[in-house]
């Protein structure tokens, strides 16, 4: 139950620079919870005054009143639901901002473990349930308790004697929210992580539809998302059986009570200590106790969602960012990169993926690595801008170490083409001048676009630079995608360039366009360049081989097929990709 509070308070931290909007919603529900009671109370002076007593200023009195009665509840209620509403639409815009800020901040590794199902379906499904439990849920204890309190003071006004009684039944409702909360608790968890799974399956159906089409995998993917829903079904239905089982519960226990009211009542009207216009005041305000209470026990089913919601969301929140003890900010670099000692596995695995490292890149360099699938190449050129942190030894940029070097100012001297291009759904120009760069001037945007040889498809879409090429720039072809990608990195001018097969989507023509672009680039830069492509690899100052996490040969080309070992092996068994030549 404290870690209910605890969470509860958190939660409501995000309503806090709302609360004046929330004020109104709260003092409206408290408008409208005090006109509960004064709903039976005008039932007595109508029964007893107008229709008994036959009283004529009461006959046109009381339907006034209760047209203003019921005015001022519409108007009340109005402002409450708009009011809440906004502050809910506030609190999960709020969240969500702050999460996807946090999601910025996550190291690599923490998305190499997470399922993006679940990871989206915290943005998507959890934080609508937390605010309804910071907003929607508050509002209902605040209006419905005070209705309570109400009905109940003007119950003990007109009779304490069958007021006591009908308090009789509160210790039991108490005892049946008791059990059913921690039910409800346990099956919003795992509807929670059901629906996270639906996700999952939804994105990879879309991003994997070619290989499903082309494998057949459309029965295969049907009964796994069919048994997926399916979980998700039952869990729902468990978490609505022990929602819905409270209802009927309450209802009997209050209509027990009702019962024995209704009985003793009846004995004290036939002996002249009850009116009629008491009896039905205090048998109206006992009727319209049972919504108010109904409410108040089926809102326990909305603060476990908020609560289990608040769990997966909080936890997500209290990740870990990416460290950066860094204090060195770069100003001029030239570019001479040691790797020293450097032993490294990933998170969760025993396999070391680099095993005892040691390389020298001088400054203007230009350093190929070539290896069989697995054999490293990749991880250790992640670990240059931090991306994953070594665990032994120590990665130095002009003799500093890069942990003692501010993240944004490593990361900005260098620049990185991959293999898997990323482009956002915008402009051909704002993927180029990415981020830092969006308010780089025109020439140089163009100058890298002509460079890279991406003007030369650009010229024919309809607005050229400012055409939007769609998600991941689904409209263009792979060799097009990599130029974009490229001429990023040419724009961006960085001092240290990482290549991670990027010519490798590349026809024969594009890639002499690149090739020239990439030979100006390298000048004055160091260059670390992963690649299958013979031509890259032979114009490199020196060519590292990896092999099961070590580098086991350095050399030139024709040094290295002269040592007959490992490089010439890869290179008999096909493992470059060699250019036609032009006729």
């Amino acid at each position: 139950m404290t870690g209910d509070i605890r969470l509860y308070l958190r939660l409501l931290r995000y309503v806090v620079p709302y609360w004046r909007v929330f004020l109104l919603s709260v003092v409206s529900m408290i408008v409208l919870a005090a006109t509960d009671p004064a709903i039976p109370a005008l039932m007595q002076p109508m029964l007893d005054g107008a229709f008994i007593d036959k009283d004529p200023a009461l006959m046109i009195k009381v339907p006034i009143l209760f047209v203003i009665l019921f005015t001022v509840r519409g108007i009340a209620a109005y402002t409450s639901g708009s009011a809440i509403n906004w502050v809910a639409n506030k609190v999960i815009m709020d969240l969500r901002y702050e999460m996807f800020l946090h999601a910025l901040a996550f190291p690599v590794q923490y998305y190499d473990s997470k399922s993006m199902g679940k990871f989206v379906s915290k943005f998507t499904f959890d934080v609508t349930r937390i605010a309804e439990a910071a907003t929607n849920a508050l509002t209902v204890l605040v209006r419905d308790a005070l209705a309570l309190i109400g009905l109940i003071a003007w119950m003990f006004y007109i009779n304490w004697q069958l007021a006591l009684i009908a308090m009789f039944s509160a210790p039991f409702i108490g005892i049946i929210v008791l059990i059913i909360r921690k039910r409800l608790r346990k099956m919003s968890r795992k509807v929670q992580d059901s629906m996270g799974d639906i996700n999952q399956v939804l994105h990879e159906c879309i991003t994997g539809n070619k290989v499903i089409k082309l494998f057949g995998g459309q029965e295969l993917e049907s009964a796994r998302f069919r048994e997926i829903i399916n979980v998700t079904r039952r869990y729902t239905m468990k978490y609505v059986m022990a929602s819905v089982a409270s209802g009927p519960a309450v209802q009997l226990i209050t209509a027990i009570t009702l019962a024995i009211i209704i009985f003793i009542a009846s004995g004290q009207a036939a002996a002249g200590q009850l009116s009629v216009g008491e009896f039905v005041s205090f048998f109206g305000a006992m009727a319209m106790v049972l919504g108010p209470l109904k409410r108040l026990v089926g809102i326990n089913e909305h603060i476990q969602k908020g609560l289990a919601a608040s769990e997966s969301v909080f936890g997500f929140l209290d990740e870990k960012h990416e460290i950066d003890r860094g204090m060195h900010k770069l100003e001029r670099v030239a570019g001479n990169i040691d790797f020293t000692n450097i032993t490294f596995r990933y998170h969760g695995t025993e396999t070391e993926v680099l095993n005892n490292i040691n390389l020298h890149i001088k400054s203007g360099e230009t350093v190929a690595l070539v290896g069989a699938s697995g054999s490293g190449k990749t991880t250790l050129v992640n670990l240059l801008p931090r991306f994953y942190p070594n665990e032994s030894g120590a990665v130095l940029i002009d003799g500093v170490n890069i942990h003692d070097i501010t993240l944004s100012s490593l990361r900005e001297k260098i620049a990185l083409v991959s293999q898997d291009v990323v482009l956002f759904n915008d402009t051909v120009r704002n993927n180029i001048a990415y981020g830092n760069m969006r308010n780089f001037d025109e020439q140089k945007i163009l100058a890298a676009a002509e460079a890279a040889n991406v003007m030369e498809f650009i010229r024919k879409l309809p607005d050229g630079l400012d055409t939007r090429i769609g998600d991941h720039g689904i409209g263009l072809s792979g060799g097009q995608r990599q130029r974009i990608a490229i001429a990023r990195a040419l724009l961006k001018d960085a001092p240290i360039l990482i290549l991670d097969e990027a010519t490798s989507s590349l026809d024969t023509v594009s890639e002499r366009y690149i090739h020239e672009a990439i030979n100006v680039l390298k000048e004055g830069r160091t260059c670390l360049i992963i690649a299958h492509r013979l031509s890259t690899v032979e114009n490199a100052d020196r060519i590292m081989v990896l092999d099961h996490g070590k580098i086991v040969e350095t050399g030139n080309h024709e040094e290295l097929l002269k040592m007959g070992s490992v490089y010439s092996r890869l290179y008999q068994n096909k493992y470059f990709q060699i250019e036609e030549q032009e006729s």
